[in-house]
């Protein structure tokens, strides 16, 4: 394999760009091509108003937050029946899934006790607009990183993984326990919520949707670091600054481990231990 800057994804709109002169370019790809030129000012104003909204979260206003962030979710889907040109509208489809996850995830408690199985309540509503938005991407199970090849180094390796970069994070936010006791029911109660649900949703979200949109849009590097600080921006939550940055730093790791590996269940199990650690194990020992 190449390095990381020679494997950036060739895009139709990158190969169009070579084509010869003597070659008639339909009009309508013509205006897609021309409309491209300044494709990063379709990403500027979503990513900062997402920014803005979580910034109210940070600062202790979370209903304010909400009409933001409903806000975006309206401007975002209007855009897709606007825009014509699909690769906007797949992106904008992609970006949306954000302000989908922090309506659902503010409004929650308000009916639920936060405890474990309202985590149940929250990813099980997730898996919808996700599984829509899966399947109208059109990415190969392969580019997904639908594979089960090499889990027998992945599952020692995220448990590793899950438990240091836990440690890191618990102590930036020093959580509370989700579960009672460290006994083998409650582990595994934890353990089955928190990577094959919350884990798994997540980085569909985050690595198998918006990265790989991300790429075909920006290159894989623009879309590591764009994916990468939004993941962070997402667990404003805490008002913890240190917590933003540390999850910027976290997601990073497990965006670059997905773009060379592109191993779903790698990224699912090493974000689900975190959550594993965070929640569970560690509070309990200290």
């Amino acid at each position: 394999m190449g390095t990381y800057e020679n494997q950036e994804m060739q895009t139709p709109e990158n190969r169009e760009i070579q084509t010869p002169e003597y070659i008639h370019v339909p009009e309508n790809r013509a205006a897609q091509k021309s409309s491209l030129k300044n494709k990063g000012l379709y990403l500027i104003i979503p990513i900062l108003a997402i920014a803005f909204a979580e910034f109210m979260i940070y600062s202790g206003r979370p209903i304010e937050a909400m009409e933001v962030h409903a806000v975006i979710l309206l401007g975002l889907s209007l855009s897709m029946l606007y825009i014509k040109n699909e690769e906007i509208q797949k992106t904008y489809q992609a970006l949306l899934l954000l302000p989908i996850l922090r309506l659902v995830n503010l409004s929650m408690p308000a009916f639920y006790e936060e405890t474990l199985y309202s985590f149940v309540f929250i990813y099980g509503l997730l898996t919808i607009p996700v599984t829509i938005a899966l399947t109208d991407q059109g990415f190969t199970r392969e580019r997904l990183g639908i594979t089960f090849k090499r889990m027998w180094i992945y599952i020692p390796l995220s448990i590793i993984m899950g438990l240091l970069l836990g440690v890191g994070e618990y102590l930036i936010v020093e959580t509370n326990y989700l579960i009672p006791d460290l006994s083998i029911p409650s582990l595994l109660r934890l353990t089955l919520v928190m990577v094959f649900l919350v884990g798994l949703v997540e980085e569909l979200i985050f690595r198998s949707i918006l990265q790989n949109r991300l790429e075909e849009f920006l290159g894989s590097r623009g879309s590591l670091i764009i994916t990468s600080v939004l993941f962070g921006l997402m667990h404003s939550g805490y008002g913890n600054i240190g917590e933003v940055f540390y999850t910027l730093f976290v997601g990073f790791i497990i965006g670059f481990m997905f773009y060379r590996t592109r191993s779903l269940p790698l990224v699912t199990m090493i974000h689900g231990f975190i959550n594993v650690f965070l929640f569970g194990v560690i509070p309990h020992l200290f």
